[in-house]
């Protein structure tokens, strides 16, 4: 007997706790558990993590949620609540104590919505109904906005608030339909299909945060259908940026609340289109500016090419030209009169030289014949009667 004691394992308490640790982290079904039960001792200390235990009517079990996750808890869970925590197991070695490590937290009864939201979302996404392809661009200037929603939530109260402040040229159109309980799935299908034939360029699916009950009309099988069906490009903003449904997968663009929905459907906002129209009215006064200028210069152009052409310019010209050509042509007379004047003088000056009277008078005469004025060069010429002329007239004489 003593010789068995010395051979049992002796444990610290440290390396005992950790074993427990491997042996509880190790094994995979503690990792990934679901755990129901009630609130109990809730503390959230300043830096932000949650501190509580669940318990039912058998037991207790310690529970944390670190800082990341409580933030997106909308509401904060009371003492008291009844809840459903996803996990995963783990020993706190300083106490210790085995714990859940919270991740997910809510109202009881939703966990197996949560399993049904990830069946269906699988066997949609398998017929591709969440494809990318299937994604439509949004308009960049929707002319008119569809929205459906509660007619007196406040999601739509923001919806228009934003819309008519970035966007208020926009006609909306309100197609209102119950967005929680039993009624809301084939009124939000009946709503899509009326406001899709009144032809608006992008429809806004939305509503306010909830549970996932709240939100589970947005989950249903015939409402996610008919938004990936729809002819006109669907934005869907419902809930919580944290909240996820499956008409977000189905919609051509997500929004993680109504108003970013709002935004997102007016990417151009009237600021931008006042810029837009300054720039335009600039780049076309600039263009008329220079068009005018353009079709200044060619006027000039065809003024003075019509001023070159004119018939007042030719007249001129040919005025002118014509004075010249007279001038030319006096001179040119004068010309030739003075080279006729001096031929004249020249043949005036030989027939001086050559005139027999010039000869007659030095003396000479000249003998014709009475009869027929035959020149009488020799005595056998003569005639009876002949005509002797000197150089101051006309001797008659008669031949002896």
């Amino acid at each position: 007997m003593q010789a068995s004691l010395f051979s049992v394992q002796k444990w610290t308490v440290t390396r005992l706790t950790l074993h427990l640790r491997n042996l509880i982290e190790s094994d995979p079904t503690l990792q990934d558990v679901w755990v129901s039960g009630e609130i109990s001792n809730l503390s959230r200390p300043g830096s932000g993590h949650l501190y509580f235990s669940l318990k039912d009517a058998g037991a207790s079990l310690r529970c944390v949620m670190w800082k990341a996750g409580a933030a997106r808890l909308k509401p904060m869970p009371q003492n008291g609540d009844a809840v459903e925590l996803h996990g995963k197991l783990g020993v706190y070695e300083p106490q210790g104590t085995y714990q859940l490590y919270v991740d997910q937290l809510q109202p009881a009864g939703e966990g197996a919505l949560y399993q049904e939201f990830l069946r269906l979302k699988a066997r949609l996404e398998a017929e591709g109904l969440f494809d990318p392809e299937r994604k439509r661009p949004i308009p960049v200037l929707p002319r008119r906005i569809g929205i459906v929603t509660s007619a007196s939530g406040a999601a739509l109260r923001d919806m228009l608030n934003t819309l008519r402040r970035r966007l208020p040229i926009a006609e909306v159109i309100l197609a209102a339909s119950p967005v929680q309980g039993a009624e809301s799935p084939p009124a939000l299908i009946l709503a899509l299909d009326g406001l899709a034939r009144q032809g608006p360029d992008v429809i806004l699916l939305a509503r306010g945060g909830g549970s996932i009950e709240d939100l589970w009309a947005f989950n249903d099988e015939g409402v996610v259908r008919a938004v990936a069906a729809s002819p006109i490009p669907i934005i869907c903003g419902v809930g919580h940026e944290t909240d996820f449904t499956l008409c977000d997968f189905a919609a051509d663009l997500r929004a993680p609340t109504p108003t970013a929905a709002a935004e997102l459907a007016t990417p151009v906002t009237i600021n931008d289109l006042a810029v837009s129209l300054r720039e335009a009215r600039r780049r076309l006064t600039d263009f008329l500016t220079d068009q005018v200028e353009a079709g200044r210069a060619q006027l000039d152009g065809l003024a003075a090419g019509m001023r070159f052409a004119s018939p007042e310019r030719r007249l001129r010209s040919e005025r002118q030209r014509l004075d010249e050509s007279a001038r030319r042509a006096l001179s040119a007379a004068a010309h030739g009169l003075r080279l006729r004047l001096a031929g004249l003088e020249g043949l005036e000056r030989r027939l001086q030289a050559l005139n027999p009277l010039a000869v007659l008078a030095r003396g000479y005469a000249v003998v014709t014949r009475e009869a027929d004025g035959g020149l009488v060069s020799r005595v056998d010429q003569a005639d009876e009667r002949m005509d002797v002329r000197v150089s101051d007239g006309v001797i008659k004489v008669r031949k002896t």
